[in-house]
């Protein structure tokens, strides 16, 4: 049965991994990795300030990697994949913008007149 077990889990693998290996799968895993990285961008950041912090490189690397595996749900047809990433585009997109406004903010920039109306009420 364990023998039985091992090759059938090595013909899976041998058709995930090379079968199956195309260009658009070796997109949607460099996809992962540009995703994946914005972890060691958040983690590097947090030790050199000993606290928590999640740096604008992680927003960025969020956005870049949730656009390729979004482009890559498309060219494989994955709705789960699709929905998911089109969403989450979204809330990392308005968290650069979060980040912006603060940022103009505490440097005494200008604030369109709706903003300062908004904060002021």
């Amino acid at each position: 049965m364990l023998m039985r077990l091992s090759h059938d889990l090595g013909l899976y693998f041998y058709d995930l991994v090379v079968a199956r290996f195309d260009l658009w799968a070796a997109f949607g895993v460099l996809a992962q990795f540009v995703f994946g990285a914005r972890f060691i961008v958040q983690w590097v950041a947090s030790e050199k300030a000993e606290k928590s912090v999640i740096p604008v490189g992680f927003w960025i690397l969020s956005i870049s990697g949730g656009l390729m595996t979004l482009v890559y749900g498309f060219a494989r047809s994955d709705i789960v994949i699709i929905l998911g990433q089109a969403f989450s585009i979204f809330i990392y997109v308005r968290n650069l913008m979060l980040i912006a406004k603060e940022k103009r903010k505490s440097e005494g920039g200008i604030v369109p007149a709706a903003e300062a109306e908004a904060s002021a009420g």
